[in-house]
């Protein structure tokens, strides 16, 4: 039986905390704004009051016992999962959790390449060893889509003894894989599955979306109620089912990573969301669906713009699609990506979720409107008059699987030397090098440099893209392994 969502354990808490109007003789140490002006003109008295430190009546997100561990409890009910844990480190932490809680060092995992760099510095953190899959790739848009069945298929025959499947539900364009064939064949082998829903915090809460991962089946997802279930940034939930993965060993794992001094901010905001997810989701995302369709609809009247949907549903990666992602291809204006994106932003006083070569998106969801969406159409509509050029038609196309050559943990700590980008072709990479967003690496520690990856930072370069994590903002040199120290550790 359900429990009652209308309830907000943590924020009643607090609630009850600041009205007794205690004194304060803990930390933090600004004292419920009274040592902090600045603050308290910036954010308002009511936050600076509620930004508190763990006491006995607030619970401790180490071990919880109190109102914490019940407003953990409605967040799983409201997955349907067994259990939840509130992250206040993002999805990024509750993505290492999943895999280090699931492996151990030297464990194997399979994953697609199109992960987030969370699921890299996983295996970095864990020692732990990656076999890449193959996501399908949209050679038209220039992005990966989702994994097939049956490239998880083979990679297990491959690799039968790996310990886990990570997946992605769903691609932070849209994309989803067939979560519960892959979920159910994992399992035959006895092979845990890991999802990362940074992007499908919503998913499961309304049927005319993509399944989520805990109604596939799946033993562990991290959800980014942030994204898109109107949480604070940063806050997120670590949902876990079955008893493949001990829930024990996960909360042990978290303990590693997260701060003693968690967030009561995000963690009420996370109470929040999901209450409104689980009691008034469904109905709200009814609306955001139709503003995103009807947004969908009148951008493909536009020529030369395509905003992709349903109908890339197939067989080779697109099982399902999530229809809040407005996707937009604008090579048929002959511009970037990159390029729409920053005349939105600097001209049009629009800030979309990203742009990449070949397409800009925007993430729909319970905070937007209809003057919004028209906004969003009618500069669209102006930008394709007064900028279109010819069709662009970008050489670089996107990049399958490098070689992985080291294991990412061995790379990390391996000694470096520096090189010009340009003369790296055939080394191994020694860092990382990714554009935020998404924060997908190009390049990640212990794998093979070559001329195509070269050549798409170039692109990415000349598009000035955010390029974060190499030592060098510029791009133009790159930290690479010392060859004397790698053929005794090669895969």
């Amino acid at each position: 039986m359900k429990q009652n969502h209308e309830i907000l354990p943590l924020i009643e808490a607090m609630m009850q905390y600041d009205q007794r109007d205690v004194v304060p003789f803990d930390v933090p140490g600004h004292k419920h704004g009274r040592g902090t002006k600045e603050l308290v003109d910036f954010f308002g008295e009511k936050v600076m009051r509620i930004d508190v430190n763990s006491m006995k009546c607030l619970d401790n997100i180490g071990n919880p016992v109190g109102v914490i561990k019940e407003a953990q409890q409605l967040m799983a009910d409201a997955y349907d999962a067994d259990h939840a844990f509130f992250l206040t480190n993002g999805t990024s932490s509750g993505v290492q959790a999943m895999i280090m809680s699931a492996c151990q060092a030297g464990d194997k995992v399979i994953l697609p390449r199109n992960a987030h760099k969370s699921a890299i510095n996983a295996l970095i953190l864990g020692g732990i060893t990656p076999v890449y899959v193959q996501p399908e790739m949209n050679t038209r848009l220039g992005i990966a889509m989702g994994v097939t069945v049956e490239k998880i298929k083979e990679a297990i025959a491959l690799h039968p003894d790996a310990k886990a499947v990570f997946l992605i539900n769903p691609t932070y364009y849209g994309a989803a894989s067939a979560l519960k064939d892959i979920t159910q064949l994992c399992h035959k082998h006895d092979m845990a599955v890991l999802v990362d829903e940074a992007h499908g915090a919503h998913l499961h809460f309304h049927d005319e979306l993509p399944m989520s991962a805990m109604e596939a089946g799946a033993d562990m997802s991290a959800v980014s109620l942030h994204k898109t279930g109107g949480s604070l940034t940063q806050s997120s939930a670590l949902l876990l089912k079955g008893d493949i993965i001990d829930k024990d060993r996960v909360k042990t794992i978290l303990n590693l990573t997260t701060s003693t001094s968690a967030s009561y901010l995000l963690m009420a905001s996370l109470d929040g969301a999901r209450k409104i997810l689980a009691t008034r989701g469904e109905k709200m995302l009814t609306d955001t669906l139709e503003l995103s369709r009807s947004a969908r609809a009148e951008i493909n009247e536009i020529e030369g713009l395509y905003a992709f949907s349903t109908e890339l549903i197939d067989a080779h990666g697109v099982y399902a699609f999530d229809e809040t992602k407005l996707s937009i291809n604008v090579t048929g204006i002959g511009l970037t990506g990159f390029e729409v994106y920053d005349i939105l932003r600097d001209e049009y006083n629009i800030q979309m979720e990203l742009g990449d070569i070949n397409n800009v998106l925007a993430i729909i969801s319970l905070g937007d409107t209809k003057e919004a969406l028209c906004a969003l159409v009618s500069a669209l509509k102006d930008i394709s008059v007064k900028y279109k050029k010819p069709e662009f038609d970008c050489q670089v196309k996107p990049l399958k699987n490098p070689e992985v050559v080291i294991i990412p943990r061995d790379a990390f700590y391996m000694q470096k030397k520096i090189l010009p980008l340009a003369d790296s072709v055939g080394e191994i990479a020694g860092e990382y090098i990714m554009a935020y967003p998404p924060g997908i690496p190009v390049l990640s520690p212990g794998e093979r440099i070559t001329k195509e990856i070269i050549d798409y930072i170039e692109v990415l370069k000349t598009q000035k893209s955010v390029l974060t994590d190499n030592h060098d903002p510029s791009g133009e040199f790159i930290k690479v392994l010392k060859h004397n120290n790698v053929s005794s550790i090669a895969i």
